[in-house]
């Protein structure tokens, strides 16, 4: 079976599906590759190197169509493009079935498979086929770099013979996959960065990445994400009304945002309004990533880039992965790849369409001349956040009585066993023939192990220090009296005192040698 990869007709698309790499690969799982004629061109993969790789180049789309069982694109194909497919086909590109509704029916009537990129499930298996959080990895680390290139200063403070430089200060409203790409490339650069997300179990990601989180005071417990497959839940308008509030607090101290708040299947939301813009200082910067959906500031204008009276810059640039093409690409294609090899589980160059596996079911919008979108819930669901445990303060009276108990129960304990300990000594003095020496000796004996016993145990782990090793080296002096028994006429004695003088070696020589690799880890090397 052949694959082959469309060059893109969306104006100032520069991706393509397919790079000389990815081609490498998919020939291991047994395809042929096809690639239609300058496709990689704008991403900086010119035809000879599809050629090198034993890519075939085909002279036009419909050649292309016409040739290969598998199309692989990166947008949605247009009606034109649509029509060139035949019944058993698969095409596997970005589809979004929810607002392509006619050519979803096209496909359908066409009989043609489709697999959606942007519809496979936020699960752990299906990450390396996660299409959206590749693009929106490389928009979240683009949007800054628009952001610096727009605004008039350094992102990190500087002290210099000429003056001092704060830092710029940062606020990313969306902590997902872009927002996430975004505070790491901000605090890198050395900005004071800031983000906000209406899910509570983003606070501890953003921290690890040396950013701030920024909590609501309000009482309402928000959706975990895993509920709705990653992605943000609708905010209650309580909710909604307490997080403006706190952005119109942040607003005249920011001097750069960047918003990436998207809900699946509906416009974005409006959370930058235009009273905070308004209130921003001259020369800051808004990115806003979710331009193509109306856009999360009031007054973002779809792919321009926009400065407003009071001097504040709003970028509502829309194709910031094909700014950077040939990464883009790159990652792309390696989700198809990734693909590709679940949907070639035999690796003999032929489709197994599986519709039992979650990730292959939910990522089909047709198959079989049947829409088969919306997809069911994946059986394996993302795993939510632990349910916070209410902590329940203890009176001083309470914390009196456990300890009180608990000294009363080992206080118990022990005395149990003095008494069952007594009780068999007695019984083992009380044997005929017993010499009176030997008792005096096992009483000695007995007492020096429950001290040991007492001493020792009760040590923490964490003070079992070299001090502690030295500490075993040198209490097994007790060697000596082994050594004074090992010559007796009696085997059982000479016996004992062989495995005695082995134990207290062995405490002595791994005493000292623990000592000496504990105090190597504070020597140089």
């Amino acid at each position: 079976m052949k694959i082959g990869a469309l060059k893109e007709t969306f104006e100032g698309e520069n991706r393509v599906a397919m790079t000389p790499d990815s081609a490498l690969q998919l020939q291991k799982l047994g395809y042929d590759c096809i690639i239609e004629k300058g496709a990689g061109a704008a991403a900086g993969f010119d035809d000879k190197l599809y050629k090198d790789a034993g890519v075939e180049i085909a002279a036009s789309a419909a050649a292309l169509t016409k040739a290969a069982d598998v199309v692989v694109k990166v947008r949605p194909p247009s009606t034109a493009e649509m029509k060139r497919f035949r019944e058993g086909q698969t095409l596997i590109s970005f589809f979004y079935p929810a607002a392509n509704e006619a050519l979803m029916e096209q496909a359908k009537g066409i009989g043609a498979n489709v697999i959606a990129m942007d519809m496979v499930p936020r699960i752990s298996r299906a990450q390396k086929m996660d299409a959206l959080s590749s693009m929106a990895n490389i928009a979240g680390y683009r949007a800054v770099i628009e952001a610096g290139n727009n605004f008039g200063r350094f992102f990190t403070g500087q002290v210099t013979a000429a003056g001092k430089v704060p830092p710029a200060k940062v606020l990313v409203v969306g902590a997902g996959v872009a927002g996430l790409a975004a505070i790491g490339t901000s605090t890198s650069l050395g900005a004071i960065t800031y983000a906000f997300d209406v899910r509570p179990e983003v606070a501890e990601q953003v921290e690890s990445m040396g950013a701030e989180f920024v909590f609501l005071d309000f009482e309402e417990e928000q959706q975990d994400g895993a509920a709705t497959g990653g992605y943000a839940a609708v905010s209650s308008p309580e909710f909604a009304a307490a997080q403006l509030a706190k952005f119109r607090e942040l607003a005249p101290e920011m001097d750069i945002v960047i918003t990436t708040a998207l809900i699946p299947n509906r416009d974005a939301p409006e959370l930058w309004t235009k009273d905070m813009v308004d209130s921003m200082k001259p020369g800051s910067v808004i990115v806003d990533l979710a331009a193509e959906r109306g856009g999360n500031c009031k007054l973002t204008v779809m792919d321009e880039k926009i400065v407003t009276d009071n001097g504040v810059t709003i970028i509502g640039y829309t194709d910031f992965p094909s700014r950077m093409a040939a990464q883009s690409s790159t990652l792309y294609s390696t989700n198809i790849r990734h693909m590709m090899t679940d949907l070639t589980p035999e690796k003999d160059g032929s489709v197994n369409h599986n519709m039992e596996d979650d990730v292959i079911r939910g990522a089909t919008v047709t198959h079989a001349g049947e829409i088969t979108f919306p997809p069911p819930p994946p059986k394996v669901a993302a795993i939510a956040a632990q349910p916070k445990a209410k902590v329940v303060e203890k009176t001083p009276e309470e914390i009196k009585a456990e300890e009180a108990a608990a000294f009363k129960a080992q206080t118990k304990t022990q005395v149990g066993l003095l008494a069952i300990g007594g009780a068999l000594l007695l019984g083992l003095g009380m044997i005929p023939g017993m010499p009176a020496s030997f008792m005096q000796h096992f009483i000695v004996f007995i007492l020096s192990v429950f001290i040991g016993f007492q001493v020792i145990w009760n040590v923490a782990h964490s003070l079992h220090t070299p001090l502690m090793a030295v500490t075993n080296a040198i209490s097994s002096i007790i060697i000596l009296g082994a050594l004074i028994q090992i010559g007796s006429t009696s085997a059982l004695i000479t016996i004992l005192a062989a495995l005695g003088v082995f134990m207290a070696a062995v405490n002595i020589f791994g005493g000292f040698l623990v000592t000496r690799r504990m105090l190597a880890m504070f020597q140089k090397s």
